[in-house]
């Protein structure tokens, strides 16, 4: 998790970060020094930000040096404060471990700066990914909507037909639009803190009595090896894990959603809940809770939970040779094989 590293912005920075909010500032440079988050510089606002953007980001991209840049857009947030995205610049050729302590750090500074007023994120191993058009291109893949498989698109037909419609904007608790069941204070306190990196496991549950999904079960630390004894045997859950794993030199905190369902051990009406809600709460995690999730897995068994299978899941492995085709043989007892030739051609 984030927080593993201890590194924190020093007195510095903080003073800086409590200034600098006003809208004067455009942009902040942040680097690790010191085994701290340090204002590396600052860039004041002149014109418009998205005239100004690569003028004032790309001089700040160094080779082999990863850094953070928070940048101001011209909007204001819905709290009154302007917006800012925050852009993680990590180019290939850095070394490891400062690829692993600033991906692990970044939490912390989306933490200590406030992470109300940042609004996107950008993330960037070339000049491409993080210029104005890579960032264009990035607001567009995430304004367009995700493809659905046959399996939701079943799901959402579901929903049509058979989620309540006597969810009212009165309701007590936050609720997920077209959904049955509302979520609980607990659990949306739960599910902030995951989002945050203050949790690092929860499991929700939908209670049929109360018709609510609450909170089942949370951990701030979880050995991908203690996964699979959170899985029921006997119940259905949703549950959310961050897989925080070393691939091919680079450090990741993979968020995976999971959707455990034992299979016929469960009564039908609770399988069908699950199944129809599986999607609504997968958009509140996405849309409110604003938690890009990896991966969407559906299990049978917590057994299935194996460190590989997370990795497989994550980072699959692609096939770039083609076995060659081999001609089946034919037959044993099929007889002579056809002539070819006329008898003519065989005489001469």
């Amino acid at each position: 998790m984030s927080h593993q590293t201890g590194i924190c912005a020093n007195d510095e920075l903080l003073q800086f970060f409590g200034n600098c909010k006003s809208g004067s500032i455009r942009a902040i440079y942040v680097t690790i020094e010191d085994e701290q988050l340090s204002l590396g510089d600052y860039k004041n606002a002149k014109g418009k930000w998205d005239e100004e953007y690569d003028l004032i980001v790309l001089p700040y991209l160094k080779e082999k040096q990863p850094c953070y840049l928070l940048y101001r857009l011209d909007s204001k947030a819905h709290h009154g404060g302007f917006e800012w995205i925050l852009i993680s610049w990590s180019p290939d050729d850095s070394p490891v471990r400062q690829k692993m302590l600033y991906a692990s750090t970044k939490a912390t500074l989306k933490k200590e700066f406030g992470a109300a007023q940042i609004v996107d994120e950008l993330f960037g191993t070339t000049k491409e990914d993080v210029c104005f058009e890579g960032f264009k291109k990035h607001r567009l893949s995430e304004a367009a909507p995700a493809p659905l498989t046959s399996r939701e698109e079943e799901m959402k037909e579901i929903q049509k037909l058979e989620v309540g419609a006597d969810i009212s904007i009165d309701s007590r608790h936050q609720t997920l639009a077209g959904v049955a069941f509302p979520l609980t204070n607990k659990a949306v306190e739960a599910l902030q803190l995951f989002a945050r990196g203050k949790l690092q496991y929860i499991q929700l549950k939908i209670d049929i009595e109360s018709e609510e999904i609450n909170l089942s079960k949370k951990s701030d630390e979880l050995n991908v090896s203690e996964l699979s004894d959170c899985i029921p045997e006997d119940t259905a859950r949703y549950h959310l894990y961050r897989f925080d794993h070393s691939y091919e030199g680079d450090y990741y905190h993979s968020v995976v959603f999971i959707y455990s369902m034992p299979g016929y051990s469960c009564p039908i009406k609770e399988r069908m809940l699950y199944s129809s809600s599986r999607n609504p709460v997968i958009e509140y995690i996405e849309n409110v809770i604003n938690l890009g999730l990896t991966r969407k897995l559906e299990i049978s068994e917590g057994n299935e939970l194996t460190k590989d299978y997370l990795l497989d899941e994550i980072h699959p492995k692609q096939n770039l040779h083609k076995p060659k085709f081999s001609k089946p043989k034919g037959p044993s007892n099929r007889g002579a094989k056809r002539l070819t030739k006329s008898p003519k051609e065989i005489q001469s």
